[in-house]
């Protein structure tokens, strides 16, 4: 498809006749439209599967299983976390509350 492409650029661009210039922008926007089609149909359809390849040596296993445990005990470790305590308000605003108090607004 990209020689076909490249060939109706080529002839376009050496030659001055206007219905060798049309037809060669005609194939180079049917070679588009089939590079979309053929993204559409790869969009489609579903990926490839590939096995999961086991470990080849026994050491292998035993380092991925320590660093599945290592994730599970951070993400855990994460959620048991204490929220942080709440910021001490600002002086300005305990003022503008302390004069509403004095004027019973709230």
């Amino acid at each position: 498809m990209m020689a076909a492409l490249d060939e109706a650029w080529r002839i376009a661009e050496s030659s001055d006749d206007p219905a060798v210039q049309a037809r060669a922008r005609d194939k180079a926007k049917l070679c588009a439209q089939m590079a979309a089609a053929a993204r559409k149909i790869a969009a489609m359809s579903p990926p490839a599967k590939t096995g999961k390849a086991g470990p080849e040596h026994p050491l292998d296993l035993i380092q991925d299983f320590v660093r599945r445990m290592d994730k599970a005990t951070t993400a855990i470790e994460a959620a048991e976390e204490p929220a942080p305590e709440p910021q001490p308000r600002a002086a300005q605003a305990v003022a503008m509350q302390a004069a509403l108090a004095k004027l019973k607004r709230r």
